[in-house]
């Protein structure tokens, strides 16, 4: 199996943590998005994924070798083959409360911070792209950190990790990049705090891959 991913990708950070939390041995391949206008715009790389972005994951199964890219298709796609530890509650209502979590981040936060729209916001309409993520991530949060209310124990969802907190720990970075203060989001950094913990969100770590640049 091999993971095409970018380090600070918060996306390609997701299916780290997951991959690294069911035990699933994987080669890291690295997409430098900013290198020489972007390694994701390569022909080789278009013919792996046409959307141009990162992750995407390479496997063989029944003598093919397939590709999923977007990182919730890749997670449902992991929780299905390899169902041990469940990262989706088995209540029906808590399994939808968990996809409204992530997609909170997936849906509403993600993509307006993503790099592509960065660059058209700084370089064609000459606007503070920085001003512009941290206000959606700061919306983003508040709505979330409402939503978990519900439901937050030691994680998102009581005390089993789950998508929420996988697509929660990587945002949470992004907040802190964009300059966003957390002071309000106390419940949400007490979580992260308690993912950090664990051996597979370590080894998932931006800052722990090998393509991470020193701050």
């Amino acid at each position: 199996m091999k993971l095409y991913n970018y380090w600070r990708s918060s996306c390609s950070w997701r299916v780290r943590i997951a991959l690294d939390l069911k035990g699933l041995s994987y080669e890291y391949v690295p997409v430098h998005l900013v290198k020489d206008g972007g390694e994701q715009h390569t022909d080789a790389y278009r013919a792996l994924n046409p959307m141009r972005t990162v992750p995407t994951l390479e496997f063989t199964e029944g003598g093919q070798v397939r590709h999923l890219s977007q990182s919730l298709a890749i997670l449902e796609f992991l929780e299905e083959r390899h169902p041990s530890p469940a990262l989706l509650p088995a209540d029906p209502y808590a399994r939808a409360r968990c996809r409204m979590l992530a997609e909170m981040v997936n849906s509403g936060i993600q993509p307006l911070q993503n790099l592509s729209v960065l660059q058209r916001i700084k370089g064609e309409l000459k606007a503070d792209d920085k001003a512009w993520s941290a206000y959606w991530i700061d919306r983003g949060l508040a709505a979330f950190q409402t939503a978990v209310q519900e439901t937050a124990g030691t994680y998102c969802l009581g005390d089993a990790v789950s998508f929420a907190d996988i697509c929660l720990v990587p945002q949470l970075y992004g907040a802190r990049r964009f300059g966003v203060d957390l002071g309000p989001y106390e419940l949400l950094t007490r979580i992260e705090a308690a993912c950090a913990r664990l051996p597979a969100f370590q080894a998932a770590h931006a800052d722990r891959q090998p393509d991470a640049v020193p701050a």
